[in-house]
């Protein structure tokens, strides 16, 4: 059993009980857990591996809570730089439903190298789309999180309703329901893992209210909770979502979703900009979790989300840094920032702090997925660990490193450990070859353009 020794650490953020930040310490792994941190010194310890932190800050390694991976080969994309959610949507679906079985690969594996690479650990990601021709999509995400050595959490979604149905996507994307929930079984029994330190887990998430039917929402919370797997989707990220459930199913959001059943502490969902103070006390009551994805909202233009009030009424917060064509970027620490900026643009410069931010992207993404294994530096814990060099100009002169980390330009990762395992050393990525994957993932997004 591999052990691993970090020493001489500026500062440990622990998130955790009495000593949530301990100034100079050591944080010491056997195998794929922590077994022990604290200040000061670190003791002997034979046959460890030594990584010297002098100079660092070592964090819980992050957690992002929704994605879409695939979209890391249309960011930028003209036609939808100021677009709206719905005309965002309508203009890109065609342009995603010619990504063969290569592309959700490349892209599943372009952008798990960039969250690593900003300190995420753990990643959820909402594969909702499924064009006529493809193969198991999931199937080869999985894959790539094991080549590349993240924890991956990601979810089976669906799409059922079509333009033809009312809907926004077109019939090459969108599946039969009972081909949805046949194949949700098969992949929630074919790669679930719900023991303690898993590597994989599977959740089921419809895409959002205004992509499949009520029944279909229905259906897959009572298969969720027969297989025992977490419930997800998008809910109330514009006031067009807001307009659609109002004049589709004559009731708002969170009242289409309470009919469905899904006002259960097994769901969190993504984004919820648009509750009113009632939604919210619901929401916080049931224990719903919530992703909230700030650069996103921001991007296409969808509103702010009320995150003190939504953690302050009992749900669970976390951090999503969305599909990278609403957002552009796949950087944990980037995102933390966004969150801190946007909550004090809401709510003023003393409502929301960089230990808020780091609280979201921490402990409150490992509630929003269900884990008590991940998430803080303790005993115990799973051996994930985010380790930051401060040396770089946009640090010179900070007064607090913690701060820093959110306040000041965000960084890259100088090491990080996932499940006991070295998987960025020095700042660069080992488990792959991130030049080649660029070079194909390149390639592919341009056949898309052309």
């Amino acid at each position: 059993m591999a052990t691993l020794l970090i020493k001489n650490a500026d500062v440990i953020v622990t998130m955790s009980g009495e000593k949530p930040r301990i100034e100079g310490g050591y944080v010491l792994i056997e195998g794929n857990r922590i077994s022990a941190v604290g200040p000061g010194p670190a003791p002997p310890v034979d046959g460890a591996t030594i990584i010297d932190a002098h100079g660092q800050v070592v964090l819980p390694g992050l957690i992002n809570t929704h994605h879409h991976l695939y979209q890391t080969l249309t960011r930028a994309v003209p036609i939808v730089q100021n677009a709206k959610l719905f005309d965002w949507l309508k203009q890109l679906y065609p342009i995603w439903a010619r990504i063969g079985d290569e592309g959700f690969y490349y892209a599943a594996l372009a952008g798990m190298a960039e969250l690593m690479l900003s300190g995420c650990t753990t990643t959820s990601d909402h594969q909702y789309l499924f064009p006529r021709g493809t193969g198991r999509i999931l199937k080869a995400q999985i894959e790539a999180g094991r080549q590349i050595g993240i924890r991956f959490q990601p979810t089976r979604g669906s799409m059922s309703l079509s333009r033809k149905d009312g809907g926004l996507p077109p019939d090459s994307v969108v599946q039969d329901e009972d081909e949805i929930l046949a194949d949700s079984e098969h992949i929630v029994n074919a790669y679930h893992d719900p023991a303690p330190m898993a590597m994989t887990r599977i959740a089921l998430a419809p895409c959002s209210p205004f992509s499949v039917t009520p029944g279909l929402m229905k259906k897959t919370a009572e298969l969720a909770r027969h297989l025992g797997v977490r419930l997800h989707t998008h809910l109330a990220e514009t006031s067009d979502e807001e307009q659609y459930c109002l004049d589709k199913f004559g009731r708002r959001p969170v009242d289409y979703l309470d009919e469905a059943g899904w006002l259960g502490p097994d769901v969190w969902l993504a984004h919820g900009v648009f509750f009113n103070d009632g939604e919210i006390a619901r929401l916080g009551c049931a224990g719903v979790g919530i992703a909230h994805c700030p650069s996103s909202n921001m991007r296409l233009g969808s509103g702010i989300a009320r995150v003190k009030d939504l953690a302050q009424a009992g749900a669970a917060v976390g951090l999503g840094v969305d599909g990278s064509a609403s957002n552009d970027s796949s950087h944990m620490l980037g995102e933390a920032r966004q969150a801190l900026l946007l909550a004090r643009i809401r709510c003023g410069a003393s409502a929301f702090t960089a230990w808020d931010a780091l609280t979201l992207a921490t402990t409150g993404g490992a509630k929003c997925l269900g884990r008590d294994d991940i998430g803080a530096i303790e005993p115990g814990k799973a051996a994930d660990l985010a380790l930051f060099e401060l040396s770089d100009i946009g640090f010179s002169g900070n007064w607090d490193p913690v701060g820093a980390l959110v306040f000041c330009q965000p960084t890259r990762v100088r090491t990080l450990i996932v499940n006991g395992r070295i998987v960025v050393d020095h700042g660069r990525l080992i488990t792959v070859n991130l030049e080649e994957i660029q070079e194909r993932h390149r390639g592919i997004a341009k056949r898309l353009a052309s």
